[in-house]
């Protein structure tokens, strides 16, 4: 997703709220007639696939030790000593959280483009404390530097969610029974991934999608996969101009893992377009979200997501239409001058005040928001900071990306009602 890497490089102007933003005056039909068969031609030419993030294991145990045994020997760390550096191999390898007890079901987590694991820190431990194993994913490109997804493939990033998701089912009910459900969940970009296995497998019990990119609010991100070849970045990597990645995630992202990001959208809402989805759905949405197309997405919701114990969480005002009368749908205000709050962010609705990192005290502030030279200086000096979505400027405010919800707690409560609101069973879909 694009908030997963701003995309503007020079921190003295203020920069589009659109990173694809370019001259182009032919219309996109003519355009595709154009490129698609040169890049199918060019395609040839592309560097060869070179080591990935192991895939292929058996169990949940060999994989999480492999990849971060990966991680620990590809990755770029930001941290000069060594516990940091652990910290950072931890946060950026799959996790799980288990039960005090047995489980009474399984959640698969799967992080967004630019992201890692540490994504469900928060909502991970929720799980486990009401019952559920949960494990995250990495991605192959993710958790070591941005120039390792100058290769990555959908066809990956899909195998290893699958893998792991047959995995997961057969260690809970191994333990909890063959009606032990198990769930999955996404961020962003891994909210594709899951939502596009889960309708081609009916034994999944229902989906938890926080900021789904089914459908962006970009016109030009179909662009990335035919120049991906001839353009591998589309902002500058020099790490002098500003910074590459944090210990949680990469803030530059290259062209072709927006180009895979955009092939998953394209493979869901292909999935959507043919059926309804009737098992359960859990989903979060931010009126405001710099990076998709959020009135698109509460209509796919309305319409496609059909289940009566769904719901959808709304963060801002509800446009007009039919789905404003949608029972299912909770809506809470995203102007939040008690927090400094001037509107909510795409990353910001998976994390809890208190997390260490990201939350209202946390380490770690993203001053890199699409906003003046002003503004971020004011932000870095640590003097009185708002917080917004990329982009979002005000005059006589500075904003640093949001990166917590106030609401978590009553968010995490509504996703344990809608988990538990439908006993275990092989839902149908219903195709048109």
């Amino acid at each position: 997703s694009r908030s997963s890497a701003p995309m503007p490089a020079d921190p003295s102007a203020n920069p589009p709220a659109n990173p694809f933003a370019c001259p182009v005056t032919a219309s996109p039909r003519l355009l595709a007639q154009i490129l698609v068969p040169l890049a199918l031609v060019l395609g040839a030419c592309t560097p060869t696939v070179g080591q990935r993030v192991p895939l292929g294991q058996s169990g949940f145990a060999d994989y999480q030790r492999e990849t971060s045994d990966w991680v620990a020997t590809h990755r770029q760390y930001v941290a000069q000593d060594d516990a940091a550096r652990q910290a950072e191999n931890d946060w950026n390898s799959p996790r799980e959280w288990r039960p005090a007890g047995t489980p009474q079901g399984g959640v698969l987590l799967v992080h967004g483009l630019g992201d890692s694991p540490w994504s469900f820190t928060d909502i991970g431990e929720q799980l486990a404390r009401q019952g559920y194993l949960a494990r995250t994913v990495l991605l192959p490109g993710h958790g070591t530097r941005p120039a390792d997804m100058l290769h990555a493939r959908l066809a990956d990033w899909q195998r290893v969610v699958g893998e792991q998701a047959r995995i997961l089912q057969d260690d809970v009910r191994r333990h909890a029974g063959p009606a032990a459900p198990v769930w999955l969940g996404g961020f962003s970009t891994g909210a594709n991934l899951v939502t596009d296995y889960a309708y081609d497998h009916p034994a999944i019990a229902g989906l938890l999608l926080f900021s789904p990119a089914f459908r962006v609010g970009n016109g030009q991100v179909w662009l990335t996969p035919l120049i991906a070849w001839a353009k591998p970045w589309l902002t500058p990597t020099d790490s002098r101009q500003r910074p590459q990645q944090n210990a949680v995630r990469y803030l530059t992202v290259p062209t072709n893992g927006f180009a895979q990001f955009y092939r998953s959208s394209q493979t869901v809402q292909r999935q959507i377009s043919v059926g309804y989805y009737d098992k359960p759905v859990f989903m979060v949405v931010a009126q405001h979200d710099s990076v998709l197309d959020a009135p698109g997405l509460l209509d796919v919701f309305h319409r496609r997501f059909r289940h009566p114990d769904s719901r959808l969480v709304w963060y801002g005002t509800l446009p007009p239409g039919p789905a404003a009368t949608d029972s299912r749908i909770l809506q809470r205000p995203d102007r939040l001058p008690e927090y400094r709050i001037s509107q909510f962010s795409h990353m910001g609705v998976l994390f809890s005040p208190g997390n260490p990192v990201y939350g209202e005290q946390g380490s770690l502030r993203m001053c890199w928001n699409g906003q003046s030279a002003t503004a971020m200086a004011s932000c870095l000096a640590n003097e009185t900071v708002w917080y917004s979505d990329w982009g979002y400027q005000e005059t006589g405010k500075a904003h640093a990306r949001l990166t917590f919800n106030p609401y978590f707690d009553w968010q995490a409560g509504l996703m344990t009602q809608v988990m538990q609101a439908t006993a275990p069973q092989a839902l149908s879909l219903i195709h048109i």
